[in-house]
């Protein structure tokens, strides 16, 4: 009989598996150190912006955020394999099934760095018509920009795999050398061309040093996915048996891939539409504020995909708590900047930006501030559905929501303008939560009663936002803000940490600050909440 049939063998190995993959101490660690690889370089570009822009000049620095984005909107070509990769490499360690995983990285890297060449040669080929005709691009910046899309083209290939090898170490839960990889990657893109304004303005030579930093990262991640999984050193081994589960997957990723950006981007065209292209700055300038609270949640939310796949097939009952933290911290992390938002929005965009412009982006700002907090707690039973095997789900949840959502923002848009907008942006997310909440407790057991008790908690905490977003005076906000503060303290010590969790935060907050161990899962699950 194998050792892995052995109960004793079974019950160690789920051990091992709790305390390396899914234990509190290694996603907090994790968590953490996902929010730092992603807020450092966000800090060093609001610095490195200005100084680029002035250098490379407005067309040239025009241009190369062109080449980035058309290198983010063809890393699609990866058909959501990143993401499969990262789901099956967890299940297979759920399952104990070590021995599978050499050759499942090395088949799926070998599609996607195919498909990477591939989209290389197609980016190669419509550039001349990009720069030349659809962007009409004339004179000597030209041969330049061509240049720069060419170098992008190069590459994608090496994009598109290092998203493959990064969520192999995010299935491993190994990343804190990883982000010290991608955060270095970051920096190097934004840092790279200033490096070399002293010497050249061309702008083939400052997309040549971003282009250069995502080759070093699949360096840097390959290595690291050879330490991690040592059998990879055995040899190539392509596994034809991996490829449908793989593509079936990835398939239905790259259709919310296409779609989403239609539920999140299209409320702007619409204003441009609709309304007139100086209200799309009115509407996106507090868009963009408000949604960097998402880093936040995404700190958490990056972790949890893989330990969603991996406690699955182990211990569902783990799911489940792993399931209910997440809702928690999220709704910690994200309630507070929601409340903010809505009750001093006023007074943040007049000293930001003045008050004319506070005038006509407050309203704007307070809907979005209810948005985001709904859709980041909608984004925990997406990551669980998407971490269980059901991305097909993910995408008819989408379909379902979009026409819906298109005709409200157009009949809102067209009669309240900006406000109008927000508002079916805030309903999308809510009807987004909803649905969500709905699947995640019908497909996990034990979900229900998770998603029954975040709906009860949520009832006080949305009608506590719509006091605070109350057209009264300032002395009424201030009051509101205050008692909100005081309540949401009370709420999340109280009630959304277990007893063990708050032992633990008064007992660790000193050495938490130097090793990253805030307890935002606890190992344990309160039994009389359940």
């Amino acid at each position: 009989m194998p050792v892995l049939d052995d109960p004793l063998s079974k019950v160690a190995r789920d051990e091992t598996v709790n305390s390396s993959l899914t234990s509190g101490r290694v996603l907090a660690r994790n968590a953490a150190g996902n929010l730092v690889s992603q807020c450092v370089p966000m800090a060093v570009a609001i610095v490195s912006m200005p100084w680029l822009i002035r250098g490379l000049g407005t067309d040239r620095f025009g241009v190369m955020t062109l080449a980035w984005m058309v290198l983010g909107y063809f890393s699609l070509f990866d058909l959501g394999l990143g993401r499969a990769l990262t789901k099956m490499v967890a299940e297979k360690l759920g399952r104990g099934e070590d021995a599978l995983i050499p050759g499942l990285i090395w088949s799926a890297m070998t599609l996607m760095m195919t498909l990477g060449f591939a989209g290389t040669i197609f980016v190669a080929w419509i550039t001349p018509w990009l720069v030349k005709d659809a962007l009409k691009i004339t004179g000597s910046l030209q041969d330049e920009s061509l240049g720069a899309f060419y170098l992008m083209a190069l590459a994608l290939p090496f994009l598109i795999g290092t998203s493959g090898l990064r969520g192999v170490m995010e299935a491993y839960q190994k990343l804190r050398t990883a982000n010290i990889v991608r955060m270095s990657t970051a920096l190097a893109i934004l840092l790279g061309p200033l490096a070399v304004l002293p010497f050249t303005t061309d702008l083939r030579a400052a997309v040549g040093v971003a282009a250069a930093a995502r080759v070093a990262s699949f360096v840097g991640y390959s290595w690291l996915c050879l330490r991690v999984v040592p059998g990879m050193k055995n040899g190539f081994g392509f596994r034809r048996e991996f490829l449908k589960p793989m593509l079936g997957y990835g398939g239905w990723m790259t259709a919310v891939n296409i779609i989403n950006p239609l539920m999140v981007q299209m409320d702007r065209f619409l204003v441009g539409a609709i309304v007139s292209t100086a209200a799309v700055t009115y509407y996106t300038t507090p868009y963009e504020l408000i949604t960097k609270g998402w880093f936040l949640s995404n700190a958490v939310l990056g972790v949890s995909f893989p330990a969603f796949a991996t406690s699955y097939v182990q211990d569902r009952q783990r799911t489940v708590m792993i399931f209910e933290r997440c809702l928690r911290y999220v709704a910690i992390i994200l309630f507070p900047l929601a409340l903010v938002s809505i009750g001093a929005g006023q007074e943040i965009l007049t000293i930001w930006l003045g008050p004319d412009f506070a005038r006509q982006s407050t309203s704007v700002m307070q809907w979005l501030a209810i948005g985001v907090l709904l859709n980041g707690l909608a984004q925990v039973p997406s990551a669980l559905i998407q971490g269980i095997g059901r991305p097909d789900l993910t995408f008819k949840i989408h379909l379902a929501e979009l026409p819906p959502y298109l005709v409200a923002a157009w009949m809102l848009t067209s009669r309240y303008g900006i406000t109008g907008t927000a508002m079916a942006w805030a309903g999308r997310t809510a009807l987004d939560l909803v649905l969500y909440f709905a699947v995640a407790g019908w497909i996990l057991p034990g979900g229900g009663e998770v998603v029954r008790r975040a709906s009860r908690g949520l009832t006080p905490a949305l009608a506590l936002l719509v006091a605070a977003a109350l057209p009264f005076g300032v002395g009424y906000r201030v009051s509101v803000l205050a008692a909100g503060s005081i309540v949401y303290l009370a709420v999340a010590w109280g009630k959304l940490l277990t007893e063990e969790e708050r032992a633990l935060v008064i007992g660790r907050v000193g050495p938490a600050w130097a090793g990253l161990s805030i307890p935002l899962f606890s190992d344990r699950i309160d039994e009389r909440k359940r």
